[in-house]
């Protein structure tokens, strides 16, 4: 049987708190892909990129599912059951 997040019920309906990666936008860093924290509307990037802030939001907060913020992507990760999953609405828009 495959696994599930059993975290689904932690998901908010949330906006994007930044129109990039809060910690890069702050330190000037660049990014590869951003991530969505669907507890709080925290904007992280990717593991590949060098910053790696939505894992370390989660970390920092016990926040544990994040979705792709990338057009086109529909997945959700959940850090604590370790496992990825689609959603059914497509990412917000992130603001200007």
């Amino acid at each position: 049987m495959p696994a599930k997040c059993t975290h689904i019920g932690q998901i908010r309906p949330v906006a994007p708190g930044s129109p990039g990666c809060e910690e890069c936008l702050r330190s000037g860093q660049k990014w590869v892909h951003l991530r969505l924290c669907l507890a709080c509307g925290h904007v992280g990037c990717c593991d590949s990129s060098i910053g790696k802030h939505a894992t370390k939001h989660f970390h920092r907060t016990k926040h544990p599912v994040m979705r792709s913020l990338e057009a086109g992507e529909s997945w959700a990760w959940c850090y604590v059951d370790n496992v990825g999953f689609e959603l059914a609405e497509p990412p917000p828009s992130l603001p200007r």
